[in-house]
């Protein structure tokens, strides 16, 4: 019986890569392979079929000798024809089935002691706003993983040295046949390392690794603001055989100020103003991360006015202009008053109430309102 053209078969052109042969046979080998489709022998005959195009066109040489000849340029390499059949060994279908999926199984050969990188770290750095604003170095101690100086992290004991695994003969991985699969799967004895240790290092016990209380001065730059983090790169944990160690991410945390509040590069801050004050104006010292400075209150001040000091808030930390510091005045209304600070206090709302749409418009102005809301209601 006539077999079919490869090409036709895995739906390629002639002169197709071996990129796009590779691609084309994943994607017929996933839709027809028996796990997807038991007990449909038309698919598995669908899947044979494709493996032998692929086993063929995958080859240069045996392309090159069927592009030639045809089948019959091949034939005699597969085994007389009739599908080639599904033997293992190199050149087989378990290596071929190995290549094409190894990246969706966890495939991809792995080699003898294979290094990884260290974990990432987080500290969480509290700082006062001064220290924040202008910079400052600070120790910090936390607890990490470092290599084991007594075995410089190879696990084993003083004198011995690992040994390749025999599982897996030193590659990390194991191949499980599995029907018409071939998988690839991280070694169960040596977990991926390609090696065992059979006389551990006392002081680590055979993981390469100790932990150990680590201190560092961290260098704060001026101007950092909540939740800024410094990259401290190989300061993390160590890594295993030999790999880079990982980063520890210091984390800002601004304790609340008692006086001033941060918003970007701006400050704020409540300024408590007396009622003659405000009435007359006058002149207040205020404070600014920098010493006091003299803020001028002019007449007739209202409460919760804000006064813009320019440069008096914090310069960023990647550069930029200065922010401001906005100050909030908010008027204090006197306590435990005496008779006599009473009396003259009655006596200046009388003199106030002769001509109250002047001294007081916005009480004026909401008691027309507040006449108008009732006529309405009424009218």
């Amino acid at each position: 019986m006539s077999k079919r053209d490869y090409y036709l078969i895995l739906g390629v052109e002639r002169n197709a890569s071996e990129a796009e042969i590779k691609k084309a046979f994943k994607r017929l080998a996933m839709k027809h392979h028996p796990d997807r489709n038991p007990d449909d022998k038309n698919a598995e005959e669908k899947f044979k079929e494709a493996k032998e195009a692929y086993e063929v066109l995958s080859d240069s040489q045996k392309r090159a000798a069927y592009d030639q000849f045809g089948h019959a340029g091949v034939d005699a390499s597969m085994g007389g024809g009739g599908g080639g059949g599904f033997h293992a060994g190199a050149g087989g279908f378990s290596d071929i089935f190995g290549d094409v999926f190894g990246d969706i199984f966890g495939g991809g050969r792995g080699g003898e002691n294979r290094a990884y990188r260290g974990s990432d770290l987080r500290y969480q750095l509290e700082l006062g706003l001064e220290d924040a604003v202008r910079g400052t170095t600070v120790k910090i101690r936390y607890p990490t993983t470092v290599v084991c100086s007594s075995c410089d992290g190879s696990g084993a004991k003083a004198g011995s040295k690992p040994t390749s695994c025999p599982t897996c003969g030193g590659q990390g991985q194991v191949r499980i046949q599995q029907g018409f699969f071939s998988v690839q799967q991280t070694c169960p004895r040596c977990h991926g390392r390609g090696q065992i240790i059979t006389d551990p290092c006392r002081a680590c016990h055979g993981e390469g690794r100790v932990q150990e209380n680590k201190t560092l001065s961290v260098k704060v730059p001026a101007g950092v603001d909540e939740g800024d983090r410094i990259r401290l790169s190989g300061e993390g944990e160590a890594g295993e055989n030999g790999g880079p160690a990982g980063d520890l991410y210091v984390q800002i945390h601004i304790r609340p100020h008692p006086i001033f509040q941060r918003r970007d590069n701006d400050l704020y801050c409540e300024v408590p103003i007396s009622f003659t004050t405000a009435a007359l104006g006058g002149e207040l010292e205020v404070p600014t991360l920098d010493g006091n400075v003299k803020l001028k209150i002019p007449p007739e001040t209202q409460s919760e006015k804000q006064f813009r000091l320019r440069g008096k808030g914090v310069s960023p930390v990647r550069g930029g202009s200065t922010g401001d510091l906005i100050c909030k005045v908010v008027l204090e209304t006197p306590v435990n008053l005496n008779r006599e600070q009473k009396e003259l206090l009655r006596e200046f709302e009388r003199s106030m109430a002769e001509n109250a749409h002047t001294h007081r418009p916005k009480t004026h102005s909401w008691l027309d309102g507040v006449k108008k809301f009732f006529d309405d209601l009424t009218g």
